[in-house]
């Protein structure tokens, strides 16, 4: 005992930089995730607010009966799965042949440049972002519609048409992640060996086969990894955005389970069922990932555990 102490202390001794550069980290998910833990408990009971959290009488699955059995229980699931499954079906490939691009950029000058405006979208505000959407998309005196009443057709109230809101929402979702979402792939890229190029080159490949058969293949574990990353948050729709972006007039294909929660919870004051909902969501995500990594171990001999 006293010496596995003795190597313990030696190993944080050695790595107190490096745990103090994780603490931040690490006390965030322990005072936001693990702590509030057994709120969950919520979901089973019918809580009084001001009587502490484990008050009010023990209603077992009532509230999870009654979200399933609302009319909005599917309509709800079906556009939380959609607004974070469309950005993942056509967002997820760009950024990797964006690095592919940036790779093969050899001026250096352009090459920064390109890099410096395509991460900027993600250091800019949600509430920002919004902001400039609501703008941009304006049936008065918006960019897009000023284009369009120039081209001779009538102007589109975007926000106020259900019909628009996952357009604008992916697209939104795209441009504002795939700069940032390419550094991996362009340091897995950079990491390949350079004399496997080479060997290539003499063999004959042209830039398509060199993409095909030797840099997709080389960086393929961690496009494996972060799909199943992505594929763990299909389920956890931005709450942010969504609220900034959405109406009463666009609920049909805007309003996801986070949304909802907020507005059963905060604003309808109903934390049992406000909790079941989350918890409900969360059990669905857990299965989706156990079941993405399962398929990917079958299919790629690669998986996060």
């Amino acid at each position: 005992m006293k010496k596995r102490m003795s190597t313990l202390f030696s190993l944080v001794k050695r790595d107190k930089y490096l745990l103090l550069m994780f603490s931040p980290i690490f006390l965030y998910y322990v005072i936001f995730m693990y702590v509030p833990m057994p709120g969950i408990l919520l979901a089973f009971r019918n809580f009084i607010p001001g009587q502490g959290m484990f008050s009010g009488e023990w209603v077992g699955l009532r509230w999870f009966d009654q979200f399933v059995n609302s009319i909005y229980f599917w309509r709800l699931l079906r556009n939380t799965f959609l607004l974070a499954f469309l950005p993942l079906l056509f967002g997820f490939s760009i950024p990797i042949l964006f690095a592919v691009c940036i790779v093969e950029i050899k001026n250096r000058t352009f090459k920064r440049f390109a890099q410096t405006i395509t991460y900027l979208p993600h250091f800019i505000s949600t509430v920002v972002v919004a902001g400039m959407i609501i703008n941009f998309l304006s049936p008065t005196d918006g960019i897009v519609n000023t284009l369009i009443a120039k081209l001779g057709m009538e102007k589109v109230n975007f926000m106020m048409d259900a019909g628009w809101f996952r357009t604008i929402f992916t697209s939104s979702d795209i441009w504002q992640s795939f700069g940032f979402s390419s550094i991996i792939y362009i340091a897995a890229i950079m990491g390949i060996d350079p004399e496997m190029y080479d060997s290539g080159k003499i063999d004959g490949v042209n830039k398509f086969q060199e993409l095909w058969h030797l840099t997709l293949p080389s960086i393929k574990p961690t496009i494996v990894i972060l799909l199943l990353l992505s594929l763990g948050g299909i389920m956890s729709v931005g709450f942010e955005k969504v609220y900034l972006l959405y109406n009463g007039a666009t609920y049909e294909t805007a309003d996801v389970l986070s949304t909802y929660v907020y507005r059963m919870g905060i604003e309808g004051q109903n934390y049992g069922f406000a909790t079941a909902v989350g918890l409900f969501n969360s059990i669905i995500t857990f299965v989706l990932v156990f079941a993405a990594n399962s398929m990917t171990r079958r299919l790629t001999k690669m998986s996060l555990w």
